[in-house]
């Protein structure tokens, strides 16, 4: 087997197996044959970037980066760093920088899991949180506003992964070599996509010197303008999407789209239908990049006519996901979930249907200290109390603090002493419009059909409706 590159930045361990750091763990991923979903003809291969230590492919490009700057004499133990990321990078950085010991300081738009931020700051970045919803020139846009924090902290150095050419060099001289290896120097087509640009890049570059024949992929959101312009030369005005981590509103400086062949652009609904399908049919738990890759891969894989070998990544493990696109509420936030069409109806506005089991509620008879404890463990500030399917009355964060403050034996108090009357009932098919006399006064809609109860309305799954319906509050 010919490697044409070294594999500079791989680890290698003692001769008991064992490895003297954490970092020693990064590449070297498993690949692994998609049996279970139809591809055609051809064979696809997954490569598992989300068993790196630090969860995803980004781990590779925090290293190589950090130690470039090291090498260079930019930066020293005890300096800062600072980075825009879309969340893998920054977590793949807090890693490194945690051994190394550096300071961090990631700049992250605010539409990232919760579980990457905390995440990232469990392990002791400084995570400053600003706007996804504005571009390039604006002061909160995140590698402006990182730029900027950089400029203004002594001895801090920008990583700068967009423009770092560390970033393609991590997957030229590892990932790439690996896969080659990997497969027996026999790969058709590679599908990967561009956040900062370095896997396409630097993978780009090695199979140009050493298999030319091997196709570039590109999958990219719907409403990036990679693909686009990709394909048709066209730099498109950029719009929105839900996919973490690719897709870009701009043409990063490392990102080489001479090297693509062909483009996908894929809808957020169906990278995320395709990321659960790769849960359920391969037993894989990948994220919502994952998802776009994978959902490209399979409609090229299907349009072929003679079998190829094609890779493409799961980028990082989707339990970065679970509170998005693993979570039936979120989903059905987003309008993701196949729901028949609504008609403004007040019933349409349920997020969490009682008969569905997806009310959180308490019985009459519980003590504040249960109703306290259902809130907590399900981060919701406020219950209903039913009782034969019926509801009684309604407890909030409120109602808990008048009751207790002062009495420490109020914990133990029933929910039937406590519970008010904030609820006014409304029939499930009466216009939305009728929703807002109720919210005026505060109260919260109980929705009934034929004197059942089948779930609450709130202000806040108003506005969600609004933006499904319209795409705006």
């Amino acid at each position: 087997m010919i490697i044409p590159f070294p594999l500079s930045s791989a680890r290698t361990s003692s001769p008991d197996g064992t490895h003297a750091s954490v970092l020693d763990l990064i590449g070297n991923t498993p690949l692994v044959r998609v049996g279970g979903l139809d591809t055609g003809p051809c064979e696809l291969y997954l490569k598992l970037e989300s068993q790196n230590p630090g969860g995803s492919i980004k781990d590779r490009i925090a290293l190589r980066m950090i130690e470039a700057a090291e090498a260079a004499g930019h930066i020293k133990p005890g300096d800062t760093l600072v980075e825009a990321t879309a969340g893998n990078t920054g977590l793949g950085l807090t890693l490194v920088a945690s051994q190394k010991g550096y300071k961090l300081v990631l700049v992250i738009p605010d539409k990232m899991s919760q579980e990457k931020i905390f995440h990232m700051k469990a392990m002791g970045a400084q995570v400053i949180m600003t706007r996804s919803d504005v571009l390039r020139g604006h002061p909160d846009y995140y590698q402006d506003k990182a730029r900027a924090i950089a400029a203004s902290i002594p001895n801090a150095f920008y990583v700068n992964q967009f423009e770092n050419p560390a970033n393609p060099e991590a997957h030229e001289v590892t990932t790439a070599p690996e896969l080659w290896e990997q497969m027996g120097g026999n790969i058709d087509t590679i599908v990967c996509g561009v956040g900062s640009g370095g896997t396409l890049t630097g993978i780009g570059r090695f199979f140009k010197a050493v298999s030319p024949e091997t196709k570039m992929i590109l999958a990219d959101p719907q409403g990036s303008v990679l693909a686009p312009y990709a394909e048709h030369g066209i730099m498109i005005e950029p719009g929105s999407w839900l996919v973490e981590g690719i897709g870009e509103d701009f043409i990063p400086l490392n990102c080489e789209l001479s090297y693509v062949s062909q483009a996908y652009t894929i809808p957020d609904s169906e990278s995320i239908s395709t990321a659960r399908d790769v849960l359920t049919h391969e037993g894989i738990l990948c994220g919502s990049s994952s998802g776009t890759l994978i959902a490209a891969a399979l409609k090229y894989c299907r349009a072929q006519r003679e079998p190829k070998r094609v890779v493409t990544f799961v980028c990082d493990s989707g339990n970065k996901y679970l509170s998005k696109i693993y979570n039936p509420y979120w989903l059905n936030d987003q309008g993701l979930t196949n729901t028949p069409a609504p008609d403004d109806a007040v019933k349409d506005l349920i997020a969490r249907p009682y008969k569905s089991g997806d009310v959180i509620f308490v019985s009459p008879d519980e003590t504040l200290q249960q109703v306290y404890a259902k809130m907590k463990m399900f981060d919701v500030s406020q219950v209903p109390v039913i009782e034969n399917d019926a509801i009684l009355g309604l407890i909030d964060e409120a109602d808990v603090l008048m009751t207790v403050m002062g009495n420490p034996g109020g914990f133990m108090a029933s929910a039937s002493q406590v519970m008010s009357d904030k609820l006014a009932k409304i029939d499930a098919a009466k216009p939305i419009t009728d929703l807002l006399p109720i919210f005026e006064k505060g109260r919260i809609a109980s929705v009934v059909d034929k004197g059942k109860f089948l779930g609450l309305v709130t202000p806040i799954d108003f506005l969600n409706h609004l933006r499904k319906r319209t795409g705006k509050a």
